[in-house]
């Protein structure tokens, strides 16, 4: 049997964004298949070696070439070329691709094209209507997304297929030595706070998100700063997970010295972890916040809840169906009571919500006296909401379902109908 092979635009499948994650997630259920290759262009990430990688233990059914940014008209020509795929997976936000778009003609006359769409703003985008309607199907992660696109462009092809998260890892911990885990960590973080700020009971509140403008980790040390100064210092504290010196982000370490919350208020963790200690960062925490100005479905609230840890969240993108489902609430979530329009030449506007400081305190302080039976109740309910929402083997069995129908009905490179319509240009 001859397997097909998708060429995948997204960001490094090994990196630890919530994209790059999926994107894994998605390679690795067809490749479970035994019917299908990969060829990746690794993008969003600088690498220091370019050479093809090949993903250990698939060898060569899963190839990886690094990137810098997300690729060019001239890498996806060599490509096409070299490898000859029979179809195209991306996921990001499309204004990376711009030029994907450009050579639409290009593509489609040998390869049909499927987007796993990340974005959603309103009022809906229209100028993304082209893009819709350039590509053969599109997958939307959150309801906000697909009811964008039914606006925008009702003929296309579509459907609403959340994130998902993988629960061999992210999971309650109820083992002695996982409960043991936490307790260390738990402690660990209360002995680094100096003696006036010591609290045995302090809630721990935990942020595990790229240091990004639009993720606004620099506004959550200083609100987070001023909360403490209203409540106490010695109430709470704030565990952060991100890379400390992002190029899109903030210098944080140079932030929490300037706000003077570096003595036990403000905790950095900057170093790579595997999903079994990421895990255990999500339940040692009594809260996970997101107060990100738009988020596509922001993949860490779903872990989070998913490991028993309600979260507090802005309602924007898909952040607002994982807080509640219409009925229950799986933590706190944050009306926006403003919207900032910002864009580019490429992109003509995104809306970004924004929440307010006030309500941002209240909300805090919500979370600090919350009773035992109340928390204990978001906690089950978000994780059962998890499990019956953001099933992982759902997420994986659709995926594989999607990508056997679109290869079927447009069959293989070599079989492609308007194969010989476009000539591929030799590229050095």
């Amino acid at each position: 049997m001859t397997k097909k092979k998708i060429l995948v635009l997204s960001d490094h499948p090994l990196s630890p964004s919530g994209v790059g994650t999926q994107t894994k997630y998605f390679i690795e259920a067809l490749l479970e298949t035994g019917r299908y290759q990969f060829v990746c262009l690794g993008g969003a990430m600088k690498h220091t070696d370019y050479t093809p990688q090949r993903v250990e233990p698939y060898e060569e059914d899963w190839t990886i070439y690094p990137v810098d940014g997300y690729g060019t008209h001239e890498m996806i020509r060599s490509i096409l070329q070299k490898e000859r795929p029979d179809a195209l997976w991306f996921m990001t936000d499309p204004r990376f691709y711009g030029w994907l778009w450009e050579m639409e003609n290009e593509i489609r006359a040998h390869l049909p094209m499927v987007y796993y769409h990340v974005w959603d703003n309103f009022p809906a985008p229209h100028f993304n209507k082209l893009f819709y309607q350039s590509t053969d199907k599109v997958v939307c992660i959150s309801k906000v997304t697909h009811e964008i696109l039914k606006r925008v462009a009702k003929d296309v092809e579509s459907e609403y297929l959340p994130h998902a998260v993988d629960s061999e890892f992210f999971k309650k911990f109820k083992s002695e030595e996982g409960v043991n885990s936490i307790k260390g960590m738990r402690q660990n973080l209360l002995n680094s706070t100096d003696a006036k700020h010591f609290n045995k009971d302090k809630k721990i509140f935990f942020w595990n998100n790229r240091n990004a403008r639009r993720k606004q980790s620099g506004t959550l040390i200083w609100w987070f700063k001023e909360f403490l100064d209203e409540v106490g210092h010695d109430k709470a504290c704030l565990l952060m997970h991100t890379d400390a010196r992002d190029p899109h982000g903030q210098d944080l370490p140079h932030l929490i010295e300037h706000l003077g919350v570096g003595d036990g208020q403000v905790f950095l963790s900057t170093n790579k972890v595997a999903p079994q200690d990421l895990a255990a960062m999500y339940n040692a925490a009594d809260f996970t916040l997101n107060i990100s100005d738009a988020e596509g479905f922001g993949l860490a609230t779903l872990e989070s809840m998913a490991c028993g840890t309600p979260i507090i969240v802005t309602m924007t993108g898909g952040l607002q169906e994982q807080v509640t489902d219409g009925k229950n609430w799986f933590g706190y979530g944050i009306e926006p009571t403003s919207k900032s329009v910002i864009g580019s030449l490429q992109v003509p506007y995104i809306y970004e919500d924004r929440i307010s400081q006030k309500d941002f305190n209240e909300t805090l302080k919500k979370a600090l006296n919350i009773s035992d039976k109340a928390y204990k109740k978001m906690s089950i309910q978000g994780r059962e909401h998890v499990k019956k929402n953001y099933n992982f083997k759902t997420y994986k069995n659709r995926w594989v379902e999607i990508m056997d129908d679109l290869t079927e009905r447009h069959g293989s490179w070599n079989s492609r109908e308007l194969y010989d319509r476009w000539q591929l240009m030799e590229v050095a």
